[in-house]
């Protein structure tokens, strides 16, 4: 698919997430093969539209474990995402996320890339509510699933996330796939895959809009089905 069909799907999933305000500021201004360069890159990359701040830098993609990503929603309050990142850092291990956004858009990377922090539940939903489970059931799990956290929905868990977040979510999800070669359908809501809230849906909406992007990373794998166990094919 051409950049520019990529970019045309985004505008119209940002016009229906109301997100139109953030679009010309999230839009990144780079080809496809620039922006895969930049995402595989070590340091700390910025990418346009999205500021990340690094609490550690990262380093070579190849030796992470990453082959899905897991969309979870914290019942935080405006302006906590900082916070949360830090008490990661300290303890990289404990339960919680590599990466959280505050409602402004605003990423920040917790862990090195390579730390698996304890996040999700086993992947122990297989009920079909969502997606098809038989291919999730115990196999998309904090080993092999890097987690983002949208901070928020607090006190309302209901509460979907602000505009920011959405603009800055479906660039920064691309920068994830080029990074980690993760196709669209290994993007997961957590609600998907682990028995949740049943007030609402955990990352349900940013999880469906990341996939609608359809993006296909520069470097991805032959038969992407065969790894969501988290076996590497590289």
């Amino acid at each position: 698919m051409a950049i520019g069909m990529r970019f045309a799907r985004l505008v119209s999933t940002l016009i229906l997430a109301g997100a139109v305000v953030v679009l010309a500021a999230s839009l990144p201004a780079l080809a496809q093969s620039e922006f895969a360069k930049l995402a595989r890159s070590p340091g700390m990359p910025q990418m346009p539209g999205v500021r990340v701040v690094y609490l550690a830098p990262l380093g070579n993609p190849a030796h992470a474990p990453w082959r899905n990503i897991i969309v979870h929603q914290t019942e935080g309050p405006a302006g906590s995402a900082r916070a949360m990142a830090e008490r990661q850092a300290r303890s990289p291990a404990a339960r919680g996320v590599t990466l959280w956004m505050e409602t402004d858009g605003t990423v920040y990377w917790a862990t090195p890339e390579t730390v698996i922090t304890t996040h999700g539940d086993g992947a122990n939903r297989n009920d079909n509510k969502y997606i098809d489970n038989s291919a999730t059931y115990g196999k998309v799990t904090k080993v092999n699933s890097i987690g983002i956290e949208f901070v928020g929905n607090f006190p309302d868990v209901r509460k979907p996330p602000t505009a920011e977040q959405h603009a800055a979510w479906l660039v920064f999800v691309r920068f994830l796939q080029e990074r980690y070669a993760i196709r669209a359908e290994r993007i997961y809501a957590h609600n998907w895959i682990d028995y949740k809230d049943a007030r609402y849906c955990e990352g349900c909406d940013l999880a469906s809009a990341a996939r609608a992007l359809d993006y296909i990373p520069e470097h991805t794998e032959p038969n992407p089905a065969a790894r969501v166990d988290g076996g590497s094919s590289r």
